[in-house]
């Protein structure tokens, strides 16, 4: 049996359905801009106002130039090597550190989650923080001051446990009655049913490391140790684009260094739009498991 929608019912969901495709637009038009300008004639593109539909003579020049720079290249080995490392590092810790306080005969556990959830509030600051880092613990100019100090959030890690504590205690049970170990009962219970949890996890993450750039900014020396977004970050605010604009007249240099910086924009965002889609259809369920059970 059809129901019949009242006028206010179908008036209220074409406003949502129009407010939406405008938020749809505001947000995916800068985006849009961007690539178009990359892929712009770099003096149409300086002499260009307004809204851009399409690229201004289409050509790839700033592209070329881009990858012309061995910093570019270097810079998306490192991040791609801090990413790898430092996610892996995040998940076992992360994991190991929500399944112990999910448990619930651990002694201390609701101390040790207020403990933890305090330093989501307080911290020693940054001063105190590069001195261990860099004095105490002697990380400095090293992958590890990148990734030991956050090798852990606490956001992520209260996300995580809320999801494994909504694990039967029968099945934490029975397996224990079966002889399997805590690493048993993780790899082969835990993580398998809670596979949309970790995922998400997972890509807060990987995003994390991915846009990171003032960790490496402080506690790196080496140039060519920086990941891609401080090489970035450099072109973008310290205008570093004339060794990259290549043998032109320096009235032209401008223009091609616009260019050069929206195809830099590019090449570092793409990336990990590629890897988004491939767990978005575990985000809402993610966050839903871990926001459900407290």
């Amino acid at each position: 049996m059809k129901i019949k929608r009242s006028l206010s019912e179908n008036v209220f969901d074409i406003f949502n359905v129009i407010l939406l495709i405008l938020i749809a637009i505001v947000m995916l038009y800068p985006m849009w801009y961007v690539l178009c300008a990359s892929f712009s004639d770099s003096n149409k593109l300086v002499a260009h106002e307004g809204i851009m539909i399409t690229p201004l003579d289409l050509n790839i020049s700033a592209y070329e130039k881009v990858f012309a720079n061995p910093m570019i290249i270097k810079g998306y080995i490192n991040t791609i090597l801090y990413v790898v490392i430092g996610t892996v590092i995040n998940m076992v810790l992360t994991i190991i550190g929500g399944y112990c306080t999910s448990l619930k005969n651990v002694y201390w556990s609701g101390a040790m989650m207020k403990f933890m959830t305090f330093t989501m509030f307080f911290s020693g600051g940054l001063i105190p923080m590069y001195l261990l880092v860099v004095r105490t613990l002697d990380l400095g100019d090293t992958i590890w001051a990148l990734l030991l100090p956050g090798a852990i959030s606490t956001y992520n890690l209260i996300i995580i446990r809320t999801g494994f504590a909504s694990i039967p205690d029968t099945l934490i049970e029975a397996a224990k009655l079966d002889g399997a170990t805590h690493l048993q009962i993780i790899v082969k219970i835990v993580v398998p049913l809670s596979k949309a949890t970790i995922a998400v996890i997972a890509l807060y993450y990987i995003v994390g490391h991915w846009n990171s750039w003032f960790p490496a900014a402080i506690y790196l020396d080496t140039r060519t140790k920086f990941p891609l977004q401080l090489v970035l970050r450099e072109i973008l605010l310290q205008n570093s684009t004339d060794s990259m604009a290549g043998n032109v007249s320096a009235a032209d240099q401008y223009s091609v260094g616009e260019s050069i910086k929206y195809g830099v924009i590019v090449v570092a965002t793409v990336p990990i739009l590629i890897v988004y889609p491939y767990l978005q259809k575990y985000f809402t369920k993610g966050v839903m498991i871990g926001a459900v059970k407290g």
